[in-house]
């Protein structure tokens, strides 16, 4: 008789702060035989420095290590190939786990489903072994909640952006949106600020960066300096408030 596979579990630990992680999140990370956690060459990882009160010397951390980041790799390295492959290679990793028996908590700073590492698992694994998604607080909220802004009242529409578009398609679609959300910064923010101005919309416009962490910082978005600005950072650009 086949030993039973184990579990997957996609953990969304929410976006610093150790305090907003959920109940469920909690108990399932807990009681995981595997905690993977995804990090750059050399560093922990914010998915695992979140969570790491609450493990057990008992589980066996796997990290999966990102072949890149946010550095600039020199011809002929191709990004698509390299993430492709590292998340097939990563997928394989947990599966190897999975057969064996064992559960898998594979945590995710944010939500697992918006923006979060844990969904490219989720595509090679989730048809082959028995698999559970905990939503989590996502970057997004957790910049408005810091901020003090709503973001959207009665009908208006928000757009999430991400910095890494073109200038004259991110202009295009946040021309075209009440309110809107502005990702993936760190290099892309200047292109994104020029576009904020060049549509009128600084006065509206806030910035955080590492929103929740005990490293968060709130500037207005003008007096910013470029060359400080993180791949954790976000622009807000709310709604206007709604009159009752």
């Amino acid at each position: 008789m086949s030993e039973a596979k184990g579990r997957l579990f996609g953990l969304g630990v929410g976006p610093g702060d150790p305090e907003l992680i959920t109940l469920k999140a909690l108990r399932l990370l807990r009681t995981s035989q595997v905690v993977a956690y995804p990090a750059a060459k050399g560093r922990k990882g914010n998915a695992l420095t979140i969570v790491e009160a609450h493990l057990d010397p008992s589980q066996i951390l796997l990290p999966l290590i990102y072949p890149v980041t946010t550095e600039k790799m020199p011809p002929p390295f191709n990004y698509e190939t390299a993430m492709r492959a590292f998340y097939d290679e990563s997928a394989e990793e947990v599966a190897a786990h999975l057969d064996a028996g064992r559960d898998v908590a594979a945590i995710c700073e944010g939500d697992p489903f918006f923006y979060g590492s844990f969904m490219y698992l989720h595509d090679r694994l989730a048809d082959r072994y028995e698999t559970e998604v905990v939503p989590g607080v996502c970057s997004m909220l957790a910049c408005a909640s810091v901020l003090g802004a709503p973001l959207v009242y009665r009908n208006q529409t928000l757009t999430v952006l991400s910095g890494v578009l073109p200038e004259e398609e991110l202009k295009r679609r946040l021309g075209d949106t009440e309110a809107a959300a502005i990702m993936k910064l760190g290099t892309n923010f200047t292109k994104a600020r020029k576009v904020v101005a060049d549509l009128g919309l600084l006065d509206r416009a806030l910035y955080v960066e590492r929103a929740t962490m005990e490293n968060q910082r709130i500037e207005p978005l003008a007096a910013v300096d470029p060359d400080t600005v993180p791949y954790f950072a976000m622009i807000l650009v709310p709604g206007p408030r709604w009159e009752a």
